[in-house]
Order: structure tokens, then C-alpha cells, then sequence
């Protein structure tokens, strides 16, 4: 576990929007802890550290909540659609060494052959892997692959001890080759052309 996940929390005792927009106003987060049949419990965390923990996905916080420790989860942060401040965060009590189900990002290195580009269909996969070893991202090299390869998530290379739970067919990338734009070819010869009409002379 990361120090910088080391979070002191605060038990919260006011609810309502008043009382959240007060929490934001101090520069702290609210939050919910729930899960294995507890009771969730409220509490309030600190907003800049938690915000810059937040910036990778599936972050487990070892949370300090009045001198008891608490192993949770990040399992839904919820902004402002416009400033895009946290205003809340639920969080979902883990243990050491158990597992969970997470969406975990895929990362592309390299390039393709020469000509050629990677579309990636899948950006995550579903693993179930220990709550305190969730691996950042997944990394697939792409390097050299050429025209109508496909990788599917059976043949993405996982950390120890994690487990595929997303389709193992699946296709993540698939290689192509691009379709050069037809719209904007040179009409036939002689079409689009205005015909010349020569007058006829006026009778006198």
C-alpha cells in the first residue's frame, strides 16, 4: 500500500446539501463506506490529497478514521458536470488479501506495421484480482502488428494473480489497413461539361 494512500477521515454528523456544500466549501470531500454487511458510515476526506489519488483508477484508500484503520475501495466519484469538482465519493470496504472486480484500463504501446492503424475496441477489461494489488493498467504492445490481426483478451498479459472476467474472444485491437476516400474523384471525361449552343440568326 502506497503512503500517499494513507487518508485521515473524519466521521461526518451533518447531512443535506447545506452541510455538504459547507464540507466542500472547508476543501474536504464527503463520503460513504459501506459493504460486508456493515452499516455505511459516513465520513469526510481531504480534498487535495484525495483528489490527486483519485487521478488513477481503482485506488484502495487506507483510510485513518478516529485512530481505526479501514481498508476501502474508490468505487464511484461523482463531479459537477461543469467545474468538474468532486462532490462526493462511495467507497467499499475491502480486506487484506481479498479479492474484488474492478475495470481495469488498457494501454497501447508501439505501432503497427507500417501503413497501418489499431483501433482499439475494448479501453478496459474485467479482472478479479487481490484489493490491494490492483494493477494500474494493462499494457499490450502493438508493435509491428500488421493487417487484420486481432488481439482478444484471452491473449493480454495479466499480473500475477489476476483473473480474466471479460469475454476471453473479446476483441481489444484490431489492425486495418485505411480506406482511401472515393468521394472525391475526378468526374469522367466530358461529364459535368455545359454544351455549347450556337445561336440561330434572328430573321429579318
Amino acid at each position: 500500500m502506497a503512503d500517499e494512500n494513507k487518508v485521515s477521515a473524519e466521521v461526518r454528523t451533518q447531512f443535506g446539501k447545506g452541510a455538504a456544500r459547507r464540507i466542500r466549501a472547508a476543501h474536504k470531500i464527503p463520503a460513504v463506506i459501506y459493504g460486508h454487511g456493515t452499516d455505511p458510515q459516513h465520513v469526510t476526506l481531504p480534498g487535495h490529497q484525495t483528489a490527486l489519488i483519485l487521478r488513477k483508477a481503482n485506488q484502495v484508500l487506507e483510510l485513518d478514521i478516529d485512530g481505526t484503520e479501514q481498508l476501502a475501495l474508490v468505487k464511484d466519484v461523482q463531479k459537477d458536470p461543469v467545474l468538474q469538482i468532486i462532490e462526493h465519493i462511495d467507497l467499499i470496504v475491502v480486506r487484506k488479501g481479498e479479492k474484488v472486480q474492478v475495470e481495469v484500463p488498457v494501454h497501447l504501446e508501439g505501432e503497427s506495421f507500417s501503413g497501418t492503424i489499431a483501433t482499439q475496441d475494448a479501453a478496459t477489461v474485467l479482472l478479479e484480482v487481490e484489493a490491494t494489488n490492483i494493477p494500474e493498467r494493462i499494457v499490450l504492445s502493438i508493435e509491428g502488428l500488421e493487417e487484420g490481426t486481432l488481439v482478444h483478451a484471452k491473449e493480454l498479459e495479466l499480473p500475477k494473480g489476476a483473473t480474466l472476467l471479460s469475454e476471453e474472444d473479446m476483441v481489444v485491437v484490431g489492425i486495418t489497413v485505411p480506406v482511401a476516400d472515393t468521394d472525391d474523384e475526378a468526374p469522367a471525361e466530358g461529364e459535368g461539361e455545359e454544351e455549347s449552343v450556337t445561336p440561330e440568326p434572328e430573321a429579318e
